[in-house]
């Protein structure tokens, strides 16, 4: 399977009519986001994603456990935590 296999696009009304049907593995009682507002997206940038390198990275059992137990998605999420550490400390001194 390719990354392109696993992204799917769909509309708010297609993800509420999926898990009205039971066929959504979203949880029933995950909250909806609030309205970003047409503030947001007059801001909002395109990001594309950069290549991936695989590595063996060796961290602390807690904190991997704490990213496991948020669920499916966890080293994209530990990744999204180093990306916005670097974008914060790419001007420093």
């Amino acid at each position: 399977m390719t990354e392109k296999d696993t992204i799917l696009k769909q509309t708010l009304s297609e993800i509420k009519a999926q898990v009205a049907a039971g066929r959504s593995r979203t949880r029933p009682d995950a909250p909806e986001g609030e309205a970003l507002g047409k503030e947001f997206w007059q801001n909002a940038r395109m990001v594309m994603p950069s290549s991936k390198t695989s590595v063996h990275l060796r961290v602390d059992s807690d904190v991997f456990e704490w990213f496991k137990n948020q669920g499916s998605g966890h080293l994209t999420r530990m990744n999204a935590v180093l990306r916005s550490y670097v974008e914060a400390h790419k001007n420093a001194p």
